[in-house]
């Protein structure tokens, strides 16, 4: 079953190309079956690429799905076109009256912030909150997800003594928890984070899961016990450049930084990085919406 997308969105063009059934709103309005609305608060700083990138894998799915990309009224993007967002997203207060069988929230490049310093966050919460009673399940990515950790249970952040950045291997912890049904024991995940939660506050929560985890990379997979929240540390939706594009960026602003851990071939920042995290990536969406949406959500709200 395809994906609904709005019509004319320039996305539609890429993900034709890799065979990723969508269908534009006039086709998909006369199908007389029930979609899953998905909303999509998208805070990265290259909205058409996370676009792209989060669209492929909800895409692959046999549930019809409605998505709607949300923006901050309290936030201007300065990388994405003020006549994109116009068109393609709409502010939070225009759907705060209705319901979602799904939320996904992304990362941001704020981490080294506070969270009450970062001047969306008021808004932010506002939406957190909202979900709650809105939302069937929501999924939670990178910042995204410590911002969940920090709001819902009172789990702050730390900063790192050096950003962990790379491919690294995870281990699932809680094979008993849907969302990591079909993973390997041992699967790979992309990080890119200067921040990290301390394992045992997540491990006191009565309220969570840790579902999967790394011995350098700390936590990558954590669930609420309701069902209601995943949070993914990483960055399992990143394309096979992503992490190489982000070290070139790094380097050009003169950053210390040093090149991303088990990623490029041989160390070798000229070669071609391979996509390996592909499957699990999809899995992950997959099971999502499987067995925290499609499962649980109403017909009828």
């Amino acid at each position: 079953m395809p994906i609904k997308i709005p019509s004319g969105i320039p996305v539609k063009e890429i993900l034709e190309q890799e065979q990723i059934f969508v269908m534009e709103e006039d086709r998909a309005d006369h199908q007389d079956i029930r979609p899953l609305n998905i909303a999509i608060l998208n805070l990265m700083p290259e909205k058409e690429k996370t676009e792209a990138q989060l669209l492929r894998l909800l895409g692959n799915t046999p549930l019809q799905l409605n998505v709607t990309f949300l923006k901050l009224a309290s936030h201007q993007s300065k990388n994405t076109s003020k006549s994109h967002l116009d068109k393609f997203y709409k502010f939070y207060s225009e759907v705060k009256s209705q319901k979602f069988d799904g939320l996904v929230i992304t990362g941001a490049p704020v981490e080294k912030f506070e969270f009450e310093e970062v001047d969306y966050w008021e808004e932010l919460k506002e939406i957190m909150e909202w979900s709650s009673r809105n939302v069937t399940s929501s999924l939670h990515i990178c910042w995204g997800a410590q911002a969940a950790l920090y709001y819902h249970y009172g789990i702050n952040k730390y900063e790192l003594s050096r950003k962990c950045f790379g491919v690294y291997s995870h281990y699932v912890k809680n094979r008993n928890e849907k969302i990591v049904r079909g993973f390997d024991d041992v699967f790979i995940a992309p990080i890119s984070r200067y921040t990290d939660i301390e394992r045992n506050t997540l491990e006191a929560n009565r309220d969570l899961n840790i579902l999967a985890e790394s011995e350098y990379a700390g936590v990558l997979l954590v669930g609420s016990k309701d069902g209601k929240r995943i949070m993914i540390t990483g960055h399992l939706e990143y394309d096979a450049e992503t992490l190489g594009e982000e070290y070139a960026r790094d380097l050009k602003k003169g950053q210390n930084i040093h090149i991303p851990e088990n990623y490029f071939p041989c160390d070798d920042p000229n070669q071609i990085p391979m996509q390996r995290w592909r499957s699990h990536a999809h899995l992950l969406f997959s099971n999502w919406l499987n067995y925290y949406v499609y499962q649980e959500t109403p017909y009828q709200w």
